[in-house]
């Protein structure tokens, strides 16, 4: 039996075992740091729940800029030491722990003036290199490269002459976010933690001392309520830190504000370059990044009112923007008809300050991880590149002292699919032979599932049409449909289109023509009828046309209430106030 796999009946049992049993560790949150909390508890010994209100990474985990950075910005703040860890998390995720899910891309930094800026420049990129080196690791990226006027136009031939007179190369990392907070969630289901999304934490328990003792657990999909009793919760939920604090009755400890970032994409031939670009704007920074069969250009920085999260979406304010910041770099420059596709997400900033009596360790200007209530840990902030760390200070403060008896091992733990990349990589020409795959379509299907791409072989094996590229879709086979069913935690077509794949901003019709597809190809799997089969295609063709319309309007408040017009087949718990919260506190949802 796989316990990686992320089926239907493995959530039921999920949801069984953690009703009928103690855990050491709840973790509320299905995110990426929710995710990695989970992997380092159960590797630890620790008897591990996880639980998430919507799908594996629906929120900011799968909305990102899609980068294992160091974070160059932080070298102008002089914080040479968060940027040597993110760095090391970084090259730890290229060469151990997410080698498939995880890959090298050069960028270059557009030098403007022809004296002062490149010493400049190539002093901070250096100090980047510099940090992101271990003595006695080999090196896992290239140093820094210069480029003048001509062999920049060589490597960047739509790069605008009067945009640059020359650039830095350096290499940084690009990661799928969705896809690595998934493989997470496996990797802590393989080793033994219990898996549920569409489950609501609507409480977190106190014993009559106020030592708090668990939550109460609604399945979204069955409407029933668990008592899911815990040693210790983990609050790991991003943008909704408060509100999961409230449902402890807790008003206050750990502040978070929301920022949304938004992207566009754009079609790969639509941009003559060889590598990355990144600049600063006078509001943000500027990626132009090269991913699979497009280009990715954001990122917006812009505080979020409304008083919904689940729903961030790009407005035409931020599409605008992105294409004006872009087509000052860019040679031909790019139209509205040329995005293809776009996303937000919110980002959670943490803000100076708990509440008095809360007890916090580890805060640095990325995350903290504080105590709000005896037996509840929250953390919050942080970043993506360095969830692994968040997540072992998270477990290390739940412990205490405990924590040097049962110390984290996931420093050099390979994650689902990491294990034997590099022989799977070595053989891939054959793998390609034997399937009739091109060389990119070879290496797309290794950067999604690395060594577990057997499993997708086995199932064209049984079935060879399952070999067939989706219609609509043809980046992807049918095989990897089926696969997302069976394997990956899907309970909706949204989850197929939206992380599973990228269907919903890779393709001009935002995957309505293959949603039709693949809602018949997992159907079976999932135990869909006809009437479910239309109920999925109809509501992600309002979720498509919602976002479309939201993004033809200029502020949040006009696209929110556009998009939310077109709500999920599995809503949220609208959870009213909290019982027992303090000041009429008002609960919200878990992420």
């Amino acid at each position: 039996m796989d316990h990686s796999a992320l089926s239907l009946p493995a959530r039921a049992t999920a949801l069984k075992a953690m009703a009928d049993g103690e855990l050491d560790v709840l973790v509320i949150g299905g995110g990426v740091t929710g995710a990695g909390i989970a992997v380092d508890a159960v590797t630890r010994g620790l008897t591990t729940g996880i639980v998430e209100a919507q799908d594996w990474a629906a929120g900011t985990s799968s909305r990102s800029s899609k980068l294992a950075h160091g974070g160059l910005r932080y070298l102008l703040m002089l914080d040479f030491k968060l940027v040597h860890e993110a760095l090391t998390e970084r090259d730890r995720l290229l060469s151990t722990t997410a080698p498939h899910l995880v890959k090298a891309v050069p960028f270059i930094y557009p030098l403007t003036h022809r004296l002062w800026e490149r010493p400049y420049v190539a002093t901070g990129v250096g100090m980047y290199d510099l940090l992101a080196h271990t003595p006695g690791r080999r090196r896992a990226l290239p140093i820094q490269k210069h480029f003048f006027a001509k062999e920049l136009r060589r490597v960047f031939p739509d790069l605008r002459a009067s945009a640059a007179v020359g650039a830095v190369r350096y290499f940084d990392s690009e990661v799928d976010d969705a896809r690595l907070t998934l493989t997470l969630v496996r990797t802590a289901a393989a080793y033994g933690a219990h898996a549920a999304s569409r489950a609501e934490v609507v409480k977190i328990t106190s014993d009559g001392s106020g030592q708090v003792d668990g939550a109460l657990v609604k399945d979204l999909l069955t409407g029933d309520v668990i008592k899911v009793r815990a040693k210790n919760v983990i609050g790991a939920t991003g943008v909704w830190t408060e509100q999961t604090e409230a449902l402890a009755g807790r008003n206050g400890g750990l502040k978070v504000l929301a920022a949304k970032g938004s992207h566009i994409v754009v079609p790969r031939d639509r941009i003559n370059g060889q590598m990355g670009i990144i600049s600063r704007t006078a509001k943000s920074v500027l990626f132009i990044i090269p991913w699979d069969y497009y280009w990715l250009i954001g990122t917006t920085d812009t505080p979020w009112h409304e008083p919904t999260l689940e729903h961030p979406v790009a407005t035409s304010t931020d599409v605008d923007y992105l294409l004006e910041q872009a087509n000052k770099l860019l040679a031909r420059p790019l139209a509205k008809t040329d995005v293809i596709g776009f996303y937000a997400g919110l980002r959670p900033l943490l803000q100076p300050g708990t509440k008095e009596g809360t007890s916090s360790a580890k805060i640095s200007r990325e995350h903290t991880v504080a105590s709000p209530l005896p037996g509840l840990v929250m953390i919050a902030g942080g970043k993506l590149t360095t969830y692994r760390v968040m997540a072992e200070d998270a477990v290390d403060f739940a412990l205490g002292g405990a924590a040097r008896a049962k110390p984290s091992i996931t420093k050099d733990l390979p994650l689902l699919g990491a294990e034997g990349f590099d022989a799977v990589r070595n053989n891939a020409p054959k793998l390609a032979r034997a399937y009739g795959w091109s060389r990119q379509r070879t290496l797309h299907l290794l950067g999604r599932y690395g060594s577990r791409v057997s499993e997708i072989t086995d199932l064209i094996d049984s079935d060879p049409a399952l070999g067939e590229p989706i219609t609509g879709g043809e980046h992807y086979l049918k095989a990897e449909a089926v696969y997302a069913a069976t394997h990956e935690g899907v309970i909706h077509l949204d989850d197929v289109m939206m992380s599973r794949t990228r269907l919903n901003h890779e393709v001009p019709d935002a995957g309505r023509a293959a949603s039709v597809v693949i809602a018949q190809l997992i159907a079976p799997h999932l135990g869909w009828n006809k009437a479910r089969v239309k109920a999925e295609v109809d509501g992600y063709a309002a979720r498509v046309e919602a976002e479309g319309a939201a993004a033809e309007l200029p502020t949040d408040r006009e696209a929110e209430a556009v998009r939310l017009k077109a709500q999920g087949l599995t809503p949220m718990e609208d959870l009213g106030p909290i019982v027992g919260a303090v000041d009429g506190e008002v609960g919200g949802q878990d992420k």
